[in-house]
């Protein structure tokens, strides 16, 4: 068995030094969390237990990639003081203090040592095959449903990675070859693979592999108000701050490669969402305009955006992740990072009663970055590589009546690729919605993975077996293998397989693929077969990324810390934050779901079937 390389845990330590209370807290939680597992404790000790955990993560798991060499930062706007109270395109000057901080082209950080992140060789990128780990471990015979959920939460996943994160275009030159079995039905030999990009900022590519985020890294909505100038002047009317939307309430056919349909892995299960907090943009300018009839176009749009922007935020924080980590104590804690432990009725009636996001949640606290200059990381990326949400098969039904579309089920290839939008002629979005919330998506396992996502057709014709580039990227990135991954986390490593599965015969299956050692698991087939906790629909070491990551995003930010206040977002702005959700969102642009969803305490589970065919 290959023998562990990782560093002390501690030499991952940053300048982050909490005071001596956290300190025996974070002690005693990792501790426990050992011994017992955090999800086996009672309710109040698991709440108590995460925020140690989460307190030792800042610590010793936000590392900075930025003072590695480069040949330059981003090119900065220059200063322009209404960055005080808007945000930019490219997210620059979210932090006063280093404003190029998130923006566009800003390096991915890590969640592990720089010592830990190698720059692979292609032995070791390719042994054993990603194609292999594909086949043998991630194929779907049948759906394995995560029946705590609907399938909402697959595309607002896939919706949210757009504002988040990408590594960019692939160099079509010098792909990575993969060897492929002799009873492989592949349609090319060998199969190749485009590589990750390089990172143009490094004058060398020696270790550790660094990337760019070609989005910017803040929770800025920018998949819907793009990245770039031109791309942001495409979306807007510059009438009353507006964005356009034809009369049918669709969107307009883009025009410029910001176009979601121009961009691989683009479906119709995007299109609802898109359009839907488009309009919910609208909706919020028409409001701000009546408050302040006498502002202009742009004072609009840059305020409606805030609001547009932090209503994301806030129903991924309490809404979709309570909904997939569905645990009792992380719906708490979850719920806790918005409102903090004080609760949503307080802060509704009092506001803000400390400056602890402890007390009263992280929006509206000081601005933190706990010693590390802000940026999503590369670790966070890979936990997010959640294809087995997305079903292989959609029962497109009427929110009416239930009456199906037509007999047999629509193909996930079918809803793919810029062909598929005649369907939308056929299928209201309304229905569109209604099917997906009454559906169940895949639970985040092994033999889980979409079908034809292991044969995706991109709109260049390539082909493309996602569950292989998923394995393969992590291997090219230098994200740890499982077992040194968990190790870096401060968390035990499985001895044996059947430790990490519990299951004999799936232990057998990823012994034999890697031959004998557990050390060498693949980061996503670990992840995808250890034992997932009470209510969860993936897998506890995400969570554990998830856990500083979810709140780091919104303590970092300034527009969701130290300027989340009625001056820059105005006090309506301020109640329309308060008093929206999910629910009250679609509800607000199709009134029609409101009996199918009345009965949903979250509108990422399940709603309620219409009479005749339910």
């Amino acid at each position: 068995m290959t023998k562990s390389t990782s560093t002390t845990p501690g030499a991952t330590s940053n300048g982050y030094r909490p005071g001596l209370p956290w300190r025996i807290q974070r002690a005693v939680a990792t501790a426990l969390d050992r011994s017992r597992g955090w999800d086996r404790l009672s309710l109040p000790l698991a709440i108590a237990v995460l925020a140690g955990l989460r307190d030792s993560l800042r610590r010793h798991n936000l590392v900075d990639t930025s003072t590695l060499p480069t040949t330059g930062s981003p090119a900065l706007p220059p200063f322009d003081p209404r960055v005080l109270t808007e945000r930019t395109v490219d997210g620059s000057y979210n932090d006063l203090r280093a404003p190029a901080a998130g923006t566009v082209g800003a390096r991915f950080g890590r969640n592990v040592p720089l010592s830990a992140v190698s720059r692979p060789t292609p032995a070791e990128v390719l042994e054993p095959s990603p194609r292999e780990v594909s086949r043998q471990l991630m194929t779907r015979t049948e759906l394995i449903p995560a029946t705590s959920v609907n399938a909402l939460v697959a595309p607002w996943l896939q919706w949210m990675i757009r504002d988040w994160f990408s590594h960019g275009k692939s160099p079509s030159d010098d792909p990575w070859q993969v060897e492929l079995a002799d009873d492989d039905p592949w349609p090319e030999r060998p199969m190749s693979i485009m590589r990750t990009p390089e990172d143009p900022t490094r004058p060398d590519t020696s270790p550790p592999r660094t990337s760019v985020n070609t989005c910017t890294h803040w929770w800025d909505a920018s998949q819907v108000y793009g990245t770039t100038a031109e791309q942001q002047k495409e979306i807007r009317t510059f009438e009353g701050g507006r964005l356009r939307v034809e009369a049918n309430g669709m969107l307009p056919t883009p025009r410029s490669n910001h176009a979601t349909l121009e961009e691989p892995g683009f479906w119709l299960g995007l299109v609802p969402l898109q359009t839907l907090f488009t309009r919910e943009h609208n909706a919020v300018c028409d409001m701000l305009a009546g408050e302040f009839p006498h502002w202009g176009d742009e004072e609009v749009f840059q305020r409606a955006r805030l609001v547009v922007a932090a209503l994301i935020a806030k129903i991924h924080t309490v809404e979709w992740t309570p909904a997939v980590i569905s645990h009792p104590a992380t719906v708490v804690g979850m719920r806790a990072n918005w409102w903090g432990l004080a609760g949503e009725r307080l802060s509704r009636v009092f506001g803000r009663l400390s400056d602890s996001e402890v007390v009263s949640g992280i929006p509206g606290s000081p601005t933190q970055d706990y010693g590390v200059p802000y940026s999503l990381t590369e670790e966070f990326t890979a936990v997010y590589r959640m294809h087995p949400l997305v079903p292989d098969l959609f029962d497109l039904r009427s929110h009416e009546d239930d009456r199906r579309y037509r007999e047999e089920p629509y193909t996930l290839r079918e809803l793919a690729g810029p062909e598929s939008l005649p369907i939308l002629e056929r299928v209201p979005v309304a229905d569109f919605l209604y099917s997906l919330g009454t559906e169940h998506p895949g639970l985040v396992t092994l033999h889980n993975f979409p079908r034809f996502l292991q044969e995706f057709v991109r709109p260049d014709g390539r082909v493309m077996d996602l569950a292989a580039v998923d394995v393969l990227r992590h291997r090219e990135l230098g994200v740890p293998r499982y077992c040194e991954f968990r190790r870096l986390l401060r968390l035990r490593a499985p001895a044996t397989f059947e430790e990490l599965t519990g299951d004999p015969d799936l232990a057998r299956q990823v012994s034999r693929l890697y031959g004998g050692d557990i050390e060498k698991v693949d980061l996503m087939v670990g992840l995808y077969a250890e034992r997932l906790p009470e209510g969860f629909a993936f897998s506890d070491t995400a969570f554990r990324i998830f856990i500083v990551m979810a709140s780091r995003r919104l303590n970092s930010d300034r527009f969701l810390t130290r300027d989340f206040t009625p001056a820059v977002y105005t006090a309506p702005g301020m109640r329309w934050l308060a008093d929206n959700s999910m629910a009250s969102v679609i509800l607000r642009h199709h009134p029609e779901l409101r009996p199918s969803l009345r009965s949903a305490p979250n509108a990422f589970t399940p709603w309620q079937r219409s009479g005749a065919g339910s």
